[in-house]
Parts: C-alpha cells; sequence; structure tokens
C-alpha cells in the first residue's frame, strides 16, 4: 500500500509539474499582459479580475491537497506508515521512507508522547526574565527592541507606500507602475521561510505534533490580508490604512467570538466604538491622495481594507488557537505558516506567468530591486523582533510599542508623502490612539487584579 502511495505521489507531481509547463505558457499569450500606464483600460488591471485569478491557483493546491488528505485518511495511511512491518520470513521490513513520514507528519501530526521537560528544553524562553537581567542590562534589551520594532517596519511602510502609489522610470520618459502585489507577498514570505528554518536548524523546539496542513489555513488568510493591504494602496492612502488596522480589533473580537467563542469586558466594547468613531472622522474630512480617482475606486479601497481587516482577524484567533492546543513555538508557527504561503503563492505565479513579469520589471527599474530587497528584509527581520521582544517583556509592552510605531508611521507618510489632514482628521486619529491605549492600560489593569492561578475567556486583542 505504502509503494501504491508513493507510485501515486510521483505520478501526480510529474503531471502537475507538465500541467503547470503549460499553463504557465499559454496563459500570458493568451490573457496578454497588464497595461503600464496605469489607466485601467486593460482588464487584468481590474483588481477583482486579479484576485479571481490568484484564488483559481490556490485552488489548483487545496482542491487536489484535500482530495489526498481524505484518501489517505480512508486506508489509514499512518498506521501502515508509521509501524514497522514483518515479511513473510518473520523479518522486520524496510522503515518508513522519508516521503512516507513527511505525509504523515502532514496530513496526521506526531502524536508521540514526550516528557514535559524534554519539551521544555526545547521552548522558548520565558517572558519572566526580570531577575535574571540587571536593570540596566534589560533597559539596553528594550531599546533594542524598540529601536529593531520601530525601524523594520516604518521602513517597511515607507518603501511599501513607495512602491505601490509611485510611477518607476518616470524621470527617464513615461513611467509604470508595479502591479503584481502577489509577486511582493511572496518575496516577503521566502526570506521569512528561510530565516525560520535556519532558526529551527540552529536552535532546538519543541516536540511538533501538529498536521502541518493546519498552517495552511491561517497561511491564506495570510495571504489574502497582506494582498489586500498592497491593493488597498491603489485607492486609499497610507494613513487611511493604518487607522484601518488600528481597527482591526473590531473584526478580531467579532472573529474572536465566531471562531474561539470569546466573552469581552465593557470596556473593550467601549474602546471599539471609539476607534470606529476616530476612524469614521478622518476617512471624511482627510484629503486623500491615491493612484486613482473617483468614488468606484474609494469603493474599491474600502472593500480591501475590509478584507484586510477579515482575513487578518482569522490569521490572529486560528494561530492563537494552534499555540494553546499544539504548545507549537512562535518560530515554527513563523516557518509553518511561511512555508505554505510560498507554496500557495509561487504556485499561482508560476500559472499566471507573475515571475515572468516582475523580473523584467526589475530588469527595466534598478531601483525597484533595491526597494523589493529592503522591503522583504524589513518583513522578515520584524517578525524576530516580534518574537523576541514579547518573549523578553510580553504582550503588552509589544503592543504599545507597536501601537505607537502606528502613529509614527502616519507622521512619517504625511512628512514624506505630503498627505493632507485637516484639523477634524486630526481629532479623529488622536480619538483612535487614546483608544488604543485606554484598552491596553484597561487590560493591564485587569490583568494585575486577576487571582493568581485564575483564568479567563477575554481575548487580547
Amino acid at each position: 500500500m505504502i509503494e501504491i502511495c508513493q507510485l501515486l505521489a510521483a505520478s501526480v507531481a510529474i503531471m502537475w509539474f507538465v500541467i503547470l509547463v503549460i499553463i504557465n505558457v499559454i496563459l500570458p499569450c493568451v490573457l496578454g499582459e497588464e497595461s503600464q500606464s496605469g489607466d485601467g483600460t486593460h482588464w487584468m488591471d481590474f483588481w477583482v479580475v486579479r484576485l479571481l485569478l490568484n484564488l483559481l491557483g490556490y485552488a489548483t493546491i487545496f482542491v487536489p491537497g484535500y482530495l489526498l488528505m481524505r484518501y489517505l485518511r480512508n486506508i489509514r495511511y499512518n498506521e501502515t506508515a508509521g509501524s514497522s512491518i514483518l515479511n513473510e520470513g518473520g523479518e522486520i521490513g524496510k522503515a518508513p521512507s522519508f516521503l512516507s513520514n513527511l505525509i504523515k507528519h502532514c496530513v496526521f501530526g506526531n502524536d508521540d508522547k514526550v516528557s514535559l521537560e524534554s519539551a521544555e528544553e526545547g521552548g522558548e524562553s520565558p517572558s519572566g526574565t526580570e531577575e535574571s537581567q540587571n536593570p540596566m542590562k534589560r533597559g539596553f534589551t528594550l531599546v533594542f527592541c524598540l529601536v529593531g520594532l520601530q525601524g523594520a517596519y516604518l521602513t517597511w511602510g515607507v518603501l511599501q507606500e513607495r512602491i505601490m502609489t509611485f510611477e518607476y522610470g518616470k524621470e527617464d520618459g513615461q513611467g509604470e507602475f508595479f502591479k503584481n502585489s502577489q509577486f511582493l507577498v511572496f518575496i516577503n514570505r521566502i526570506l521569512a521561510f528561510i530565516i525560520g528554518m535556519t532558526v529551527i536548524f540552529f536552535r532546538r523546539q519543541p516536540h511538533h505534533t501538529t498536521p502541518l496542513y493546519n498552517y495552511s489555513f491561517s497561511s491564506f488568510s495570510n495571504i489574502m490580508s497582506s494582498w489586500c493591504q498592497y491593493e488597498a494602496l491603489k485607492f486609499v492612502s497610507f494613513p487611511t490604512q493604518i487607522l484601518a488596522k488600528a481597527s482591526k480589533v473590531i473584526p478580531v473580537m467579532l472573529m474572536g467570538k465566531v471562531v474561539s467563542k470569546r466573552t469581552y469586558q465593557y470596556h473593550e466594547y467601549i474602546t471599539a466604538g471609539m476607534i470606529s468613531v476616530g476612524v469614521t472622522l478622518f476617512l471624511l474630512n482627510s484629503g486623500d491622495v491615491t493612484r486613482h480617482k473617483g468614488s468606484v475606486t474609494t469603493i474599491s479601497g474600502v472593500i480591501l481594507l475590509a478584507g484586510y481587516m477579515a482575513f487578518d482577524s482569522f490569521t490572529s484567533n486560528w494561530q492563537g488557537e494552534l499555540f494553546k492546543r499544539h504548545k507549537v513555538s512562535s518560530i515554527q508557527m513563523m516557518t509553518g505558516v511561511n512555508m505554505f504561503s510560498c507554496l500557495l503563492t509561487g504556485v499561482s505565479l508560476l500559472e499566471q506567468g507573475g515571475f515572468f513579469d516582475s523580473f523584467a520589471f526589475m530588469a527595466r527599474h534598478h531601483l525597484f530591486v533595491v526597494h523589493a530587497i529592503v522591503l522583504s528584509l524589513c518583513s522578515a527581520g520584524g517578525q524576530l523582533f516580534i518574537f523576541y521582544t514579547i518573549s523578553q517583556f510580553g504582550a503588552v509592552t509589544f503592543t504599545i510599542i507597536m501601537t505607537l510605531r502606528q502613529a509614527f508611521a502616519i507622521l512619517l507618510s504625511c512628512v514624506i508623502y505630503g498627505h493632507p489632514v485637516t484639523f477634524i482628521a486630526l481629532i479623529g486619529i488622536v480619538i483612535v490612539f487614546v483608544a488604543l491605549f485606554l484598552r491596553i492600560y484597561a487590560n493591564q489593569k485587569k490583568k494585575s487584579q486577576k487571582p493568581t492561578g485564575s483564568t479567563t475567556t477575554t481575548s487580547k486583542v
């Protein structure tokens, strides 16, 4: 049975490779290229069309994967692949191959029990390190985390807006926009995956039990949230997008009720209402500057921002469930999610000829190459700073730092790219960040008053 499954998997892989080659050659000829003028004259310029093509690409992974998983579960593949087999002579047969073990870990996981001792050996450092560091050393560590997070994500935000909203090559004649948001998602994820694998190789991790396919759900939602985030910059300004991120606590709360059945305190609903009021004041009174104009593009921006918040909310809640159920480390989560992200976006880009178009754009505009590399370094490095900051100082300190980053990002964007902000819009911004800090303060106060050993179902968003 194992040999049949391996032969089936090899046949599917070969057939899939041939199909990819055929589609990759035919699609660019049949569908044509996107118009370079950015005026929306080609049907490929519509974000809805690009979204549908991306989803079709992801379906070519999810649909066969689901069918294969269902077949393997029906034949109980893990029972034969994970155990020794006696042949007719009473001798022990061959040990499971690498492919068999890979299939088992992807579909069934590893439920082998390990001692708490070994799990703790591979675990991350606890957040309570105050006693192990003197105040000066701890202060330097906090400054290091603050500078690292602010530097990585402020640079990432500035470059993100530059890549998606300004033309390249305009000084040499007719400029052109970079349009393939999925390619930016791919280069960010491939570098993060490489870094995650490197950390796992050199630093021992907790015993991994969760089936690898569990990461694909949060990977898909993470891809979609990032894609919506990049696409939204074509229709709304960067400050608008930042405030939308700040207001994502609302869909996170809604998703928490649906996914995790969580309950929330009164102050969380009050601060969520304040955030809604602040964002509304900003949106109604800001002079938005985008590459597109008109009410239709404004509606598109709102839809994309709503998609970003919905997908991002699912990502955080699903990953929270994996952390709770399987006790995976942050690096394992980072590596697993980015592995599936690379697979999904890579296949989709191959099917659409996205790699060829993007590499051709790089060849025409060397400045874009520099921007793309720095963007990826900031994205991957920022993830490492996130995990390190939380492990050293906890989630509250990290949340405060990232909230300050959002405020600095709006200020930096307005200064560099000249976004106009009216007085009422400024009041809306202040209301949003006051609500965020009130939320942090109330959650921390409630946590400090909680009796030792008690648990709560209140969500940390």
